[in-house]
Formats: structure tokens, sequence, C-alpha cells
């Protein structure tokens, strides 16, 4: 299976090695050991779905109702799921699993009409199917149209939006160069984990920090595939418990030095940083929010914001630069903790285009197209239903932005500019993601395929190059008011000299932006670095879906 481009975007790091890559990127159990097995009753249905015994035939531009198809799988799944769901799955081959993706496309991919249609049957691998369901358009800049197109095993999915514990060490990494010399950096820890943990009042990992070597392997420059083996068996542990050994140079400095962590199954943290910054002229609150996703974000960014109303804030820095989505309605609720009920009653936080053949309807539930609105209360993620949320009540938010801020955060920028909140943007390009989908499961793989353009309470959406910052260099994206500054990987997050940061206070006083930063290795983003590199092969691809998507999953 082909990689998508953004799916080479939103890892963090992609293969050290091809068989690596190609494992991580197939999302599952390949279904390409041999011809499908047929059905044991009919496939089903017309001239497009099948009908004879050896299961459904193809007739080009004819469909068959993808609900013929649905779960009649290649391998049957029995028991029930982590959730406790029984599974749904019946006897059935590969080749229906096909039927299904090209049915179940028809109707609720948004560029349905762009899609070429191709024979299922000419497939036995139904991800490699799968993957050709899209377009292949490009945008105003040349970027593809659709970057978003991917699965994963369901059961992985569902850990993730549970808040499965999973082993880690509660650092996020990122690639400046993933060919040799590698340059892998420690972007943000979170507190209470191995990675936080002090020796001698020395954080194990801190922001900026390069890995040098882990267990004495050179991670800079080695071409050894068992070395390279192991470096993402160490980064990247499967199980908690495994303790490794690191080698690294922090920023600013020419020594080194060794930290030994122990990985431990941890939960993903929505907020990883809160402040309220007094001023002059008033408190201004910081919150670095990494993710929409798992459902304990709707507690964590519920709570941070309480807390700044409490004390008062005038002003809110929202730190993006890495949340590449989630859950739409917690950004739907952040939104409305911005801006506060009389600015928000009544309007449409993001509303939805489908495709053509949708009409007024919702595709994939069949039901009435209803925008979401501005959630005021809790919604059951991990805030009782009902609950008020607290508000701000803001005219302007500053928001700290790279290409990771993507989907669901780009959201919060453009529902908050549809009813007429000021956003500055602070730092580079978003990703330029205005759409999104419902993910679905069948046979044990959850697929995403995109299904809408989100459009706020104005009717705008056309976000697909990003927005930018008024004096970006960029030809294309949206400009909205604000200051192009560059990553600052020398100073932690939310220390007010870091460079976004320090951007965001500077306008809020003066109204003006800092000079431009030298675009050193230590001050762009990653994949900046990775775009004057080359096409890279890094690191193996290690993702966490509900992090880098829109989501429009609700409480059950």
């Amino acid at each position: 299976m082909q990689m998508s481009p953004i799916q080479k975007l939103l890892f963090r790091f992609l293969a050290l090695s091809g068989l690596a890559l190609a494992a991580a990127c197939g999302g599952g159990g390949s279904d390409s050991s041999g011809t499908p097995t047929p059905p044991p009753t009919g496939g089903g249905g017309g001239s497009g779905g099948g009908g004879s015994s050896g299961g459904p035939t193809w007739t080009s531009g004819v469909y068959a109702s993808a609900s013929q198809f649905k779960n009649r799988c290649q391998t049957v799944r029995t028991g029930a799921d982590i959730l406790g769901d029984p599974y749904p799955d019946m006897a059935g081959s590969t080749l229906q699993e096909n039927f299904w993706l090209r049915s179940w496309t028809h109707e609720t991919y948004l560029w349905n009409d762009e899609v070429v249609d191709r024979n299922p049957a000419n497939y036995n691998d139904r991800l490699q199917y799968f993957d050709l369901l899209r377009t292949t358009a490009l945008t105003p800049s040349g970027r593809e149209k659709d970057q978003f197109h991917f699965s994963q095993p369901t059961e992985e999915y569902l850990e993730q939006i549970t808040s499965t514990p999973t082993a880690s060490y509660g650092a996020e990494f990122l690639a400046f160069s993933v060919t040799p010399p590698r340059d892998i950096r420690i972007a943000y820890v979170d507190d209470g984990t191995p990675a936080a943990e002090e020796i001698a009042g020395q954080a194990n990992f801190v922001r900026g920090a390069r890995i040098l070597e882990i267990d004495g392997i050179d991670l800079v420059n080695t071409n050894n595939q068992s070395q390279i083996n192991s470096l993402n068996d160490a980064l990247f542990p499967s199980t908690a418990g495994q303790m490794h050994t690191f080698l690294l140079q922090d920023p600013g400095g020419a020594g080194t030095r060794t930290v030994m962590v122990t990985s431990a199954n941890l939960a993903a943290k929505a907020v990883n940083h809160t402040d309220v910054i007094d001023t002059g002229t008033g408190k201004v609150g910081y919150v670095h929010i990494t993710t929409f996703s798992p459902y304990a974000s709707e507690e964590e960014i519920a709570d941070a914001i309480a807390d700044m109303s409490a004390q008062g804030v005038t002003d809110l820095v929202l730190d993006l630069r890495y949340n590449g989505g989630g859950l739409i309605a917690v950004a739907s609720q952040l939104g409305y903790m911005v801006a506060g009920a009389a600015q928000t009653s009544g309007k449409v936080f993001e509303g939805f285009r489908f495709n053509d053949d949708a009409g007024n309807s919702n595709p994939v539930t069949g039901g009435a197209n209803n925008p979401t609105p501005f959630y005021s209360t809790g919604l059951g993620f991990s805030v009782a239903d009902g609950t008020p949320l607290a508000s701000l009540n803001l005219s302007r938010v500053f928001i700290l932005s790279t290409d990771f801020t993507c989907s669901a955060s780009e959201a919060v920028i453009n529902g908050l500019r549809g009813v007429d909140v000021e956003v500055v943007l602070i730092g580079g390009t978003t990703c330029g993601k205005p759409f999104g989908f419902y993910p679905e499961d069948t046979c044990g793989e959850t697929y995403f395929t995109i299904q809408f353009e989100g459009v706020n309470d104005k009717g705008f959406g056309d976000y697909a190059d990003g927005f930018t910052p008024t004096n970006s260099s960029s030809s294309f994206g949206v400009k909205i008011p604000g200051c192009s500054v560059s990553d600052d990987f020398e100073t932690e997050l939310g220390d007010e000299t870091e460079g976004m940061l320090a951007a965001a206070l500077q306008y809020r006083t003066t109204g003006s932006c800092p000079a431009p930063s030298s675009q050193s290795l230590a001050n762009v983003t990653a994949s900046e670095a990775r775009r004057v590199s080359g096409e890279p092969v890094g690191l193996r691809p290690e993702v966490n879906v509900m992090r880098y998507n829109r989501d429009m999953r609700m409480p059950d």
C-alpha cells in the first residue's frame, strides 16, 4: 500500500526501513493471501451487487447499497470489543468487503464523482483497494486535495478514543532530519510521566533535546538494519516496563548527558501546560492543547478554561501548534468557552457540505444535515451531560500554529471567525483540512474517508491550503491577522520568552510583529526540515488517528 501524502505529514516519524514503513501503514492484517473466498450464500442484489452463487459481480457505474455488503467478512471476529459491543461480523469474503468499500464510497465520499470505478474483484487486499477510492485532484497550491484517506485496526481506534493506556514515555518526538545525519528532538513532555521524572533536579527529557544514541546505538548515523529495528523498538515501546538508555544533547548545550527511561502505560493527555501571565494591561491565559481527543479531553479543557475564568483572564493564547484535531464537539465547546453565550447563541460552529448526491440529508447517518452548534454544556464524553461550561467572553484570541495544526483545530479558527471573534494567528500556515469523516468499522478495520467540508456560520470553509498569518511569504492559504514566527525549540513551552508566545504577547501590546528569525535547524518546524531534505525515509510511523483528524463521534 502506498502511503498518502497526509500520512507523511501527520506521522511524527516515517519508517527507518522500507519494511517497517510497509508494515506500519498497512493498518492491520493484509488480505493478500490468495483468491477471495466467495460468500456461503448469494452476495446480493442487482447488476452492481451480484446475486450469483459466486459472489457479487461488477458493472461499471452501477452500485448496490453498501448495507448489502456490510460486515460480510473474510475473517470473522467472535465475542465483543473493548466497549463490550458484540462483533456484528458475518461470514463473507474480501470480495464482499471490497464491494462494501466501493458502495460506501459512492454513497458518502465528498468527491464521489471524482473516484475511478475499479472492479473490486481485481484486488485481493482490501486496504490496497481502499487506498484507490479517492480523488486525485489538486488544490490551488498543487497539493493533493485529499491527503487524509486512511484506515487503522478497529481495536487500536477504540483504545485511543477510550483513553486506554498504552506503552509510552510521555514525550512527543519530532524529526528535523530523518536521513543520516538524523536529527530527532523532544517536542514536549507530559507532567507526571517517565519523560518528566527528575534526577538530581534535571528532567529526563526536555523540549529541544536531541537524541544522539539509544542503548549505545548511533541514532544519528546508523544504516544497519538490525540496529534500526532496535532503535524503533526503543523509541516506540510495545509494553510497559521497558528500560532504555538515551544519550541526549540539550538545547544550547555543547555537552551531552545520559538518562535511563522506563516506559509506562499512559493515557493521552489533551492539556499539556497552562499558565496565567500577569501584565500591566491584564491577565493573559496560556493553554497548550495537544488534541481534542480522546474523551478525557472534554474534562481537561473545560477545567483549564474554568480555572482561567476564575482568575479573571482578559486575553487568551491557545497553543495549538501540535494539535491535529480530534472530536469536533470538543472543539465546539472550546469555541464557546472562548467566545461566550452572547456571541455564540443560535450560531453555527460548523455546518457540513456533503457530496452533490446528498441533497439536504446526511448521507452517512441518513438523517437531516444538522450543523454543530457552539456547545455550552458538557456532552458526556468526560463532563456530565448538561453541565454548564465556563466562558471567557472574549472578542479576540491568539492561536499559535504550525502545519501540524489541523482539522478540528482549524475548525476552532474558522468557527470563531464565523461569529466575528478576532483570531490572531501566530506561527506558521496550518495544515489545510476543512474536511471530516465519520469513522466506520467493518470486519476489524476502521475506515476514514472524507465525507464533508466544514463551514462556519458565514458559510465559509475554503481553506484547503490552510490559514496563514498576514505577513507570511506564502502565496497560498487564507491570510488572517498575525505574525509568521518559527517554532522555538530552544525554550520550554509556556515560557514568556518562547518565540511564538513572546510574539503573541508583543502583538497584544503593540499590534506589531517581531523581526523574522533565521531559519536555523533549531527553530524550523519538522515538516519544513523534511521539505528541505527531500522525501524522507526515517522512523516508523506511530500515529494516533483520533489526534490528527476531525471526528464526528458523540458519546453513546
